[in-house]
């Protein structure tokens, strides 16, 4: 049964691709939409990504309320009980990054590295097969993969061999699938992409006990401060709770890690850490509080500016806008237009990315009335309604209406390790300086 499904399985995908592609109408728009949004993302993408969009679009894109999966199967008369069934489960299928853990007689055992769940997975084109006979264990593969049966999947798109990764090298694939692909972070792993938010959740409240406000408004060299010591704040927290005792010296925590203070500025100078910082602070026996704190590096622009806000929120995270309170001051004015530059500086944060749908709410939520007026004069728009018509506004303006995993969140645990692993080899692996020549930073090749 499940050989006869594989086989079916290939022509029906082939059939679902050619509806999607052949499609006109809102579907056709949908598919167009989604692509340029998914490329404007990473515009330097390969070919594989570009390959790979048809195939997510058929499993993520919609059309009004339903996926081109449900139109599929509404307009398609000869599918069978079967076929039905197989396309629904397709509905799970989800981009990873798999790692080969066994070569099988008509497929493999792989490991999304991102969830570190097994599936056994089998071409259903025989030619694929034997191409992917190549592969070898431990062999990292970017692809996307659909259910068949409970137990056996398929690949539903063109799949990229990476090779054999070491640690850095994966640590830096992994960090750039997350970039690429962040609504397939933990696609198969629900329980991890809950934990994820509810770490979001715990730092905004950490946010909140610390500065009292979940809008604050500083110079930026003072936010540059305070933020440090929110991060040091944080960091005591996190020993306390993992039962490390910060009274003891960097060097201290170091030996008992295996490794000494050249071999820990190395990892730093490597990873793009500030090394001769890292020195002094070993060298004058700070805390391990020290030693594992973040450092705090705002963009220049932000650094020189005279007032930087910062909102959070506890699922957008926290946003930087160093022009917040010129916002202000047009939405504050009897008369906006009074205010120099203000149609510039409403079309400028229109077009900025981070200034999100989260910072326009806020906006409409404290200055509901102004924003209003100030919008349909700016868009020529006099019958523009703040509550009907802003989220559709957001979206011209390519903001998503729903937040995206924020950097702060956590990680499983499986990737923490995985990066403290991959700090380690880096810092045995980084060649010495020679003839007064300082290494390349970065993972090297």
């Amino acid at each position: 049964m499940d050989d006869a499904t594989l086989v079916r399985s290939r022509s029906l995908k082939q059939a679902l691709a050619d509806f999607v592609l052949d499609a006109e109408g809102e579907l056709a728009t949908a598919l167009e939409c989604y692509s340029a949004e998914q490329l404007a993302r990473s515009p330097q993408s390969d070919q594989h990504q570009q390959a790979l969009v048809i195939d997510r679009f058929v499993v993520e894109g919609t059309v009004g309320k339903q996926t081109p999966i449900d139109l599929f199967i509404a307009e398609t008369s000869d599918l069978s009980k079967s076929d039905r069934q197989l396309l629904e489960g397709w509905k799970r299928s989800f981009v990873g990054l798999f790692a080969v853990t066994q070569k099988l007689p008509d497929g493999f055992e792989l490991m999304n590295w991102l969830t570190a769940k097994p599936y056994s997975v089998k071409p259903n084109d025989p030619a694929a097969l034997e191409e992917m006979q190549r592969l070898k264990l431990g062999e990292i593969l970017l692809t996307q993969i659909a259910p068949i049966t409970d137990k056996t999947w398929t690949f539903s798109a063109p799949w990229k061999a990476m090779g054999s990764l070491g640690k850095p090298k994966l640590a830096v694939a992994i960090g750039n699938f997350k970039q690429n692909y962040k609504e397939s972070l933990y696609s198969d792993a629900p329980e991890l992409l809950e934990e994820a938010w509810r770490s979001v959740e715990r730092y905004h409240q950490d946010f909140l006990d610390f500065f009292g406000s979940d809008a604050i408004t500083l110079p930026g060299y003072q936010l540059v401060k305070k933020i440090t010591e929110f991060q040091e704040v944080l960091t005591k927290k996190q020993l306390a709770e993992a039962g490390i005792d910060e009274s003891k010296s960097m060097a201290d925590l170091a030996a008992e890690a295996g490794m000494d203070e050249a071999a820990i500025e190395e990892a730093a100078e490597a990873m793009g850490a500030d090394a001769k910082a890292v020195s002094t602070m070993l060298k004058s026996k700070e805390t391990a509080a020290k030693m594992v704190t973040p450092k705090i590096d705002l963009p220049p622009e932000l650094k020189k500016a005279e007032a930087v806000t910062v909102l959070a929120h506890p699922r957008w995270g926290q946003v930087f806008l160093p022009t917040y309170t010129q916002l202000e001051t047009v939405l504050q004015a009897e008369d906006w237009q009074s205010v120099p530059g203000a149609e510039k500086l409403i079309r400028k944060h229109l077009d900025d990315a981070n200034t999100n749908a989260f910072v326009w709410h806020h906006l409409a939520a404290t200055y509901p009335a102004s924003l209003e007026t100030v919008l349909r004069s700016v868009l020529e728009r006099p019958t523009f309604d703040l509550q009907k018509d802003l989220d559709s506004l957001l979206e011209e303006h390519k903001k998503p209406l729903q937040p995206e995993l924020p950097e702060i969140a956590s990680v499983p645990l499986h990737l923490h390790d995985l990066f403290q692993e991959a700090l380690k080899e880096v810092s045995k692996s980084k060649p010495k300086e020679k003839d007064g020549q300082k290494a390349k930073k970065g993972f090297q090749r």
